[in-house]
């Protein structure tokens, strides 16, 4: 035999990890505190296990909410710790090959598009509650099923999102290594710096840096209130369509941004939501296609006041004209150019009468619940304005269906839509047969 040669890599893990780094579960999940260690750790782990499984062309990846946050966040830690068992690296591309040939790569979930395509041994998708709910089931969980992949899912709690319900589903089975890190318990910090912590962070800031409360309100939050108050009312639901209503959609365009499309119905003054969708990097034809792939019966789309600008690359065309080069232009309508805080204010209001599809607008529901205010580190107060994240452009879609969706209501089914009463084998609408019944007398009796 060969002479075996120990390696050692200059880590060493702390004792709140220890059984981490022990586990036998396919799947896991870390709930923690701020500056606990936890990207160390599952960096660390990636090496780990890429060495010890030794599979063959092994795959492997970390991923952070942002491609730059990935970089800026990971790419020292695993340039530091892979050295001893390193072959190559390459910056650009964010990846590093081991002794083994299994690589580890960091990515963003950004552009989720990025991992399409490829198989995956185990990930690592840091601060999940910032991330799009659909790169889990969609796009990641796929790639670890040929070859048996692995993930592990860390973060900080964000109010009840996507996070919440995996730790909730996650709690619950014996499948999943599943651990709690606050840091009133783990003595990570000393406890001056805590009590110092306390006094100048909101309590709600505290509970869910550092105690990991998913109860306490996402900081920033516009809408926490009115989504918490759906939830509660049990209106993030299985909606169906109405037939005897048209369906209408609400629009927020983008290219290197994503374009977001709400899918609603107005029913006596509810807000029906249906579906949601939002890519980037696609045509105008892609998304006319998606509208007439779908079988409804439509009412009119709404577009935000930048579909009247003409570009070049369109060949002078604006979004409205290469719209209705599929859409019928007599159903596409331009959105009043309200003030941010104005169509904030609405949406709000909207809100108050939404019920939503809890399958088919996932992604669009994880976007209201953590669209934020803008921070500003230096006066460590939010501004008055939004952050620009992925969830910006489906609230500006929401903001779009806030302001129109009151003109729909106004509006009731047209004889076509409610034609189906039938009388023998006559068939005649709702107002004609309103029309043949005798009324009350207006004498009194």
């Amino acid at each position: 035999m060969g002479e075996v040669k120990r390696i050692s890599l200059a880590y060493k893990p702390r004792e709140v990890f220890l059984d981490f780094h022990n586990r036998k579960q396919r799947w896991a999940l870390i709930v923690a505190h701020r500056r606990c260690g936890k990207t160390v750790s599952c960096i660390n782990d990636l090496i780990k296990r890429a060495l010890l499984e030794n599979k063959e062309d092994g795959r492997y990846a970390y991923i952070a909410p942002y491609h730059s946050q990935a970089k800026s966040i990971a790419w020292d830690y695993l340039i530091r710790f892979s050295q001893p068992v390193r072959v190559a690296a390459n910056q650009s591309e964010l990846w590093v090959e081991l002794i083994n040939g299994a690589k580890i790569r960091l990515f963003g979930a950004d552009n989720p598009d990025s991992l399409r395509g490829v198989y995956m041994d185990g990930v690592v998708l840091d601060e999940y509650a910032d991330m799009r709910p659909r790169i889990w089931g969609e796009i990641l969980r796929p790639l670890l099923s040929d070859r048996g992949g692995w993930a592990v899912f860390i973060g900080t709690p964000k109010g009840h999102n996507g996070f919440y319900e995996m730790f909730n589903e996650a709690s619950q089975s014996d499948t999943w290594y599943v651990k709690t890190l606050r840091a009133d318990q783990t003595n990570l910090l000393p406890k001056a710096e805590l009590e110092d912590a306390q006094r100048s962070m909101t309590p709600s800031q505290y509970e869910q840096e550092f105690l990991c409360s998913f109860e306490a309100a996402i900081l920033g939050a516009y809408y926490g209130q009115e989504m918490r108050r759906l939830t509660d009312l049990g209106r993030i639901c299985k909606v169906e369509v109405d037939e005897m209503f048209p369906v209408h959609t609400a629009w927020d365009l983008g290219y290197s941004d994503d374009t977001s499309i709400w899918w609603f119905q107005v029913v006596h003054g509810e807000i029906r939501v249906l579906e949601y969708h939002s890519t980037n990097g696609q045509t105008i034809p892609f998304y006319t296609g998606l509208i007439l792939s779908k079988d409804y019966v439509y009412g009119t789309h709404y577009l935000p006041h930048d579909a009247r600008a003409k570009t070049l690359a369109s060949g002078g065309k604006s979004v409205i004209e290469q719209i209705s080069d599929k859409i019928p232009l007599k159903s596409l309508k331009i959105v009043p150019n309200l003030s941010i805080q104005d169509g904030i204010q609405a949406s709000r209001l909207a809100l108050m009468r939404a019920w939503f599809d809890a399958e088919k607008t996932m992604d669009g529901i994880e976007c209201l619940r953590q669209y934020q205010r803008e921070y500003d580190d230096d006066k460590k107060m939010f501004r008055d304005k939004p952050r620009h994240d992925w969830t910006s452009h489906g609230a500006d879609a929401w903001r779009m269906l806030s302001i129109a969706w009151k003109d729909e209501d106004k509006l009731t089914p047209t004889d076509e839509a409610i034609r189906g009463v039938v009388i023998g084998q006559n068939e005649v609408t709702m107002n004609e047969l309103w029309a043949s019944t005798p009324k009350p007398s207006s004498g009194r009796i």
